[in-house]
């Protein structure tokens, strides 16, 4: 696993992977493995908020408040990192990656169904991986990679 966290690491200082603050905080409040090599990294892999993002906070609750979501469920997605990295994407043109896949629940708020509506690429892990044509090779492999 370690091989996938040193490419973040290099994707990020060529300047095409980020992550935010919200998520640091979040991955922080673990206290495992995960939350020892975000501590470790460079102050550039977190975004912090700008002032357009703050902005773009505002637009995407009121995108949330609109779409006949529950209660419960806003007040849930107004608390946690993704409304952040939403805003994020939004303010700063990016593409959001995720796990996540659309839902039609209106009890739970996914991270795809927002960026669906308001115009913001959303991509799977893989995706992204392939798109940075990411390369995984093991060291003394008899495989040659394609």
């Amino acid at each position: 696993m370690s091989w996938v966290l040193d490419w973040l690491v290099t994707a990020n200082e060529r300047g095409s992977v980020f992550s935010i603050e919200k998520v640091a905080d979040e991955i922080a409040a673990g206290d495992d493995d995960l939350a020892v090599w975000a501590g470790g990294l460079s102050d550039g892999f977190f975004l912090k908020p700008t002032m357009e993002v703050l902005v773009a906070l505002g637009t995407v609750g009121d995108w949330t408040k609109r779409h006949g979501y529950h209660a419960a469920a806003i007040d849930t997605f107004l608390q946690v990192a993704d409304y952040h990295l939403i805003a994020h994407a939004l303010a700063g043109g990016y593409d959001v990656v995720t796990h996540e896949i659309p839902s039609p629940s209106m009890k739970r708020i996914k991270i795809p169904n927002v960026c669906i509506g308001l115009g913001i690429k959303c991509l799977t892990p893989f995706e992204m991986l392939r798109r940075e044509r990411a390369r995984f090779v093991l060291a003394n492999s008899p495989y040659v990679p394609i």
